[in-house]
């Protein structure tokens, strides 16, 4: 069963978190352009990239796989984003916002995934 992606709200939200990512990550030091500036940001990527793919595949199964994919992305994304505060690259603030994000995201993709496999 194929679903449109551009109307879940898993995948619209996913692409709000990638722009602010986005945004945060064009202050991390030019050094880190290749370096953790790359990574999180094509983490965060990522996960849109995943929902949209995995919602053309013909089955639930395989959409899940997709999801799954989606959920690892998201927590390396924050796993790289907690890096950066820690680097002194992004403030406490901003990544408190931004994993707050992520968090709300990472629930909506398990629960799309329950709803799924049911």
């Amino acid at each position: 069963m194929k679903h449109n992606f551009r109307e879940l709200k898993v995948w619209q939200d996913a692409i709000t978190l990638a722009k602010e990512v986005y945004l945060h990550s064009r202050q991390f030091p030019e050094s880190e352009k290749y370096g953790l500036t790359s990574q999180v940001n094509r983490a965060v990527v990522s996960i849109a990239s995943n929902i949209a793919e995995g919602s053309g595949r013909n089955t639930n199964k395989d959409f899940c796989n997709f999801l799954g994919i989606a959920l690892g992305s998201a927590y390396e994304a924050e796993t790289q984003l907690i890096l950066a505060k820690e680097f002194g690259f992004l403030s406490e603030d901003s990544l408190n916002h931004l994993v707050e994000k992520l968090n709300s995201l990472e629930k909506k993709i398990s629960n799309l995934q329950s709803r799924l496999r049911d």
